[in-house]
C-alpha cells in the first residue's frame, strides 16, 4: 500500500521501487475493496499503458500524492 506519512498523507514515489505497475495495481485492489469499487478500478487501470494506469489511479484515489521527477508522468497526472 502507499506509504502513509505522519501527517496522514498517502504518498507513492513513482520513480522508486513502489512505482511499478504490480505495486500500483495491488494498492488499487486493496483500496477498491475498502471503498466498494470492486474490480472496476483495476480493470480500467489495466486497459492501457502505464500512463493510463497512473491516471486512472489518480482519478479514483485523489488522496494519494504521487511523487516523480518524470515530466511525462507529471504531465499525465496533471491532465
Amino acid at each position: 500500500m502507499a506509504v502513509r506519512k505522519p501527517n496522514g498523507e498517502y504518498v507513492i514515489d513513482l520513480d522508486g521501487e513502489k512505482g511499478n505497475a504490480f505495486f500500483l495495481l495491488g494498492t488499487a485492489q486493496l483500496l477498491s475493496k475498502q471503498m466498494g469499487f470492486g474490480d472496476k478500478v483495476t480493470e480500467e487501470m489495466q486497459s492501457g499503458d502505464y500512463i493510463n494506469l497512473i491516471q486512472t489511479m489518480n482519478k479514483y484515489f485523489p488522496f494519494i500524492i504521487f511523487e516523480t521527477n518524470n515530466d511525462e508522468y507529471l504531465e499525465a497526472l496533471n491532465a
